[in-house]
Parts: structure tokens; C-alpha cells; sequence
């Protein structure tokens, strides 16, 4: 365990005996990292890592009435380990994308931001309007408490500092828009605020909103920025987010570490070009798992999901997409969770039918399954292999795998293929074992002593879908 230095502990225990509660004492120690033996993935705490989670809306911060703390809780209780959240620059319309008791949609009076009210009525979204000149404390305050209490938890943040406007509705409420602030600043059309040219003179707040977060949180090891959430939508331009990228850098060019920057690249799929340097995650959202890691794979960067869910209430869609995304080789995987609403911290809110996603404590319970999973291997030394299941090729088939051959071998069945499943393994004796990704027990578990060539396993009686764990007996992890 990293450890303060004795000057440190002697300030925090003055304080404390002077009865006066510090607002932070931290010790700077690195934040998550790539793996420097395998960058697909992370690193955090000296021990290999892989994020997964179901989270909540992203309105853990801006939202005063949400608490983040029996949200937390409740992640860490299931095994998650991320969560993502926005700055405060956007907010939504209740109502927006038909999702209901939205986190990103508090009540005006509830609203908090990087900035504070000033003297001055008339923001559209009702109250006083911001001062873009002056830090709310409170905010930031609320920002660190948030960040510390994630980070004694384990729990990694995502903090996306900026949202593109996908409406004039929702750009109609930000303290960007000139409606909003007495700065003059922000007369411009909602697909222009995320330009360098084109900006009314937003791009010089935005540059100090990146440096004032990145220096309040600079001690903080569960750290990610993420530059723009979804920038394929809204006017937001690549050398926009390249500049802030810039930015991030130069600002943390003196700090003892630096924290790792993700770019949100597409919905789905698509081949990534030309990356910035100083980004070490590119995020996809609805990702389709087998191309959108196999066709960047060899940026040799974590390739992440960091969010999903537009496709239905059911959990099997979201358990299966995450199952599949991280065995095709991905680091990161992020379900959007409406069971999250204020008074239901816990995720147990109902939603109706009619929302765009899912969520629920049994499907937290299920990524928690394949977070377990995962971690019983050495995946540090596994990469994605399309060629350990003999007929994988037909189309029906969903099936993948990372693999160490000869050694290890994590294999996922979006469903009951087959009676028989046929693989190619090395010569060797097998522990095997089949794994329920619903409940997370053990369905069958054999020993296979195998001379080489095409081994045949008998697939359980499940309609649905099956992981598979097959490792050679006496094999131990080596992780570092």
C-alpha cells in the first residue's frame, strides 16, 4: 500500500486534533495506466485490470438530489469498477430521449456546474445566470468527494468534459449559451460550439475548464477524461478534440503523473485513423464487438464499449454484448443503467416499458459474473483468437475467444451452438470448465487429457449462451 509521508500525517493529524477536517489529504500515486506487458488493457494499483460496469446516467455530479454514495455502494457490492460522468457544461430536458427520471435532467434548483449564479435573472432554464468568470466551490468540492469516494471504493470515473448539443433543447439550457451567462460569450449556434474557428469565443472557457478540473483532481489515481463524449454528432470537430487533447497534455506536462485520455470514436464500428498521440482509449458506444476491437487491434491501445444500451429492456442484450465485447479483446465495457434515479441510488427504480434501454440488479449481477471470469485468467498474456473453434466460421455462430495456447483458453457462446463443440488445442492436460453467465455457477467441470489435434467437449443442455474456461492443469497466474 502506498504510503504518506510522516509531514503529511503530521498536517492531517493537527488537523484533526484541532478538530478541523481537511478537505483532502491525498498522497499522488499513479493512476490507471496502460499495461505496460499488455496495452490492450490497464493497469491500476500494480495490478492488471479490465473495467466493466452498469452505470447510471451520468448525472452523478451536476444532479445535487443524487446520491452518489449509495450509488457507489451499490457498484462495488456487485464487483463493477467504473463508472462514467459528465462535467456540468451540458444538462437535459426532462423528457429527453424518452427517458425517464433522467440523472442528466435535475430540476434547475438542483442543477450545480463549474460555475456559479450570478446577480443577474433570465437563464432559460430558470434562476440567475452563470458567471463563466468565477469557480462554483461547491461544485468542485461535490467533483472531488465524488472522485475520493469512488476511488476508496476502487471504482474508476470517466469524467466526460465536454457533450456535444444534440438539440437546440439541450443547448438551450447550458451556461455555454449567451441566454445563460453575462460573459458575451456563447452567440452561437449549438454545431458550432465545439470548433476552433467558429466558437463566439467558447474555446478560451473551455481551455480553463479543462485546466481547472485537471488541477483540482490531479491527485487522484481513478482518473480517465474523456475528451467528448459521442463528437460524431453536433458540429464537434476532430481538431477541436485534437486541441483539447493538446491541452490536456501540456497541462499535465508538469504534474508527477499523468492520467490517461479517452476518445470517443463511433457508434458501432469504424477504423480509426490518424489517432492522437496522447489518447490511450478509444471508446466505441452500441459497439459491435468482433469489429470494432479486431479492425484497431493493432494500435495496441484498450479499445472499450463505454456505452450501450438503446436496444430494449432485456438484460440478455446487455449481458450478452458485454460477455462478447470483452472477449473479443476489448478493455472496457459501460451498460447504461435507467434502474439509477434519484431515491433509487440502489438501482432499483421500475422504468416503463417504453425506455430506450435496461438495467436491474440482476444484470449488475451478470457483468459482475464476467468481470470474475475474466479475471481468473492471465489475460495479460491472452489475445482474441478466431481460430480455436473449428466450425466459428459459419455465421450463425457467436463465438469468441482469448487464448494463451497451449496454457489458457476463455471462450464465450452467445448461444448453444452445437451438442458437441470442436476446438484445436495443443497437446496437454485440461482443466475444463463450462460457466453460466446468468448465474455464475459452474455447470460441468471435466478433465481433459488431450494428445493434440481437435479436441471435441460435449456443450451443457443451456438454450442460451455458455462460457467456457479451459486451462492446463498445474497452470498458474503470473500477472504483474
Amino acid at each position: 500500500m502506498k504510503k504518506c509521508s510522516p509531514s503529511i500525517i503530521i498536517l492531517f493529524l493537527h488537523f484533526l486534533f484541532i478538530n478541523v477536517v481537511p478537505e483532502a489529504v491525498t498522497c499522488q500515486v499513479k493512476p490507471i495506466s496502460l499495461h505496460p506487458g499488455n496495452p490492450h488493457y490497464f493497469v491500476y494499483k500494480d495490478k492488471p485490470t479490465i473495467l466493466v460496469s452498469s452505470g447510471e446516467h451520468y448525472g452523478a455530479v451536476l444532479n445535487l438530489d443524487f446520491d452518489y454514495i449509495a450509488y457507489l455502494d451499490e457498484l462495488q457490492s456487485k464487483g463493477l469498477n467504473l463508472t462514467r460522468t459528465f462535467s456540468g457544461e451540458y444538462v437535459e430536458p426532462s423528457g429527453a430521449f424518452n427517458i425517464a427520471r433522467n440523472t442528466l435532467a435535475p430540476v434547475y434548483t438542483r442543477f450545480i456546474c463549474p460555475w456559479p449564479r450570478s446577480a443577474t435573472p433570465g437563464n432559460l432554464n430558470g434562476g440567475n445566470k452563470f458567471d463563466l468568470t468565477q469557480w462554483d466551490a461547491g461544485y468542485f468540492k461535490r467533483l472531488k468527494d465524488f472522485v475520493s469516494a469512488a476511488q476508496k471504493r476502487d471504482i474508476i470515473i470517466e469524467l466526460a468534459l465536454f457533450c456535444p448539443f444534440y438539440e437546440d433543447p439541450q443547448w438551450n439550457l447550458s451556461p455555454l449559451n449567451a441566454n445563460n451567462n453575462i460573459n458575451g460569450v456563447g452567440t452561437v449556434v449549438r454545431t458550432d460550439v465545439y470548433t476552433l474557428d467558429k466558437n463566439g469565443g467558447l474555446l478560451a472557457v473551455q481551455e480553463t475548464l479543462v485546466r481547472k478540473i485537471l488541477n483540482e483532481l490531479k491527485d487522484f489515481s481513478n482518473l480517465v477524461y474523456e475528451i467528448c463524449n459521442e463528437p460524431y454528432f453536433g458540429g464537434v470537430t476532430i481538431e477541436w478534440q485534437h486541441h483539447i487533447a493538446d491541452i490536456i497534455s501540456e497541462t499535465e506536462g508538469d504534474f508527477k503523473f499523468r492520467h490517461l485520455i479517452s476518445q470517443n470514436i463511433a457508434n458501432g464500428a469504424g477504423i480509426i485513423n490518424n489517432p492522437h498521440p496522447a489518447v490511450s482509449i478509444f471508446n466505441f458506444h452500441y459497439a459491435a464487438p468482433p469489429y470494432a476491437v479486431a479492425q484497431n487491434y493493432q494500435l495496441n491501445k484498450v479499445i472499450g464499449d463505454n456505452e450501450t444500451g438503446f436496444a430494449g429492456n432485456k438484460d440478455s442484450t446487455y449481458r450478452k454484448e458485454g460477455w462478447e465485447f470483452i472477449l473479443a479483446g476489448g478493455g472496457l465495457y459501460n451498460n447504461l443503467d435507467y434502474s439509477f434515479t434519484v431515491g433509487h441510488e440502489k438501482g432499483t427504480f421500475v422504468f416503463p416499458s417504453t425506455q430506450p434501454g435496461g438495467g436491474s440488479v440482476e444484470l449488475r449481477k451478470q457483468l459482475g459474473y464476467l468481470k470474475k471470469f475474466i479475471y481468473q485468467f492471465d489475460f495479460i498474456h491472452m489475445k482474441p483468437d478466431s481460430t480455436l473453434l473449428v466450425n466459428s466460421q459459419t455465421e450463425k455462430f457467436r463465438v469468441y475467444a482469448l487464448t494463451e495456447p497451449g496454457k489458457q483458453y476463455a471462450i464465450y457462446f452467445s448461444r448453444r451452438i452445437d451438442a458437441r463443440v470442436e476446438l484445436r488445442l495443443a497437446a496437454g492436460t485440461y482443466e475444463v470448465e463450462w460457466m453460466n453467465p446468468r448465474t455464475g455457477k459452474s455447470e460441468k467441470r471435466t478433465v481433459l487429457k488431450h494428445p493434440g489435434g481437435n479436441a471435441i467437449l460435449n456443450f451443457p443442455e443451456e438454450k442460451e449462451d455458455m462460457a467456457l474456461s479451459v486451462v492446463k492443469a498445474g497452470y498458474k497466474k503470473t500477472q504483474k
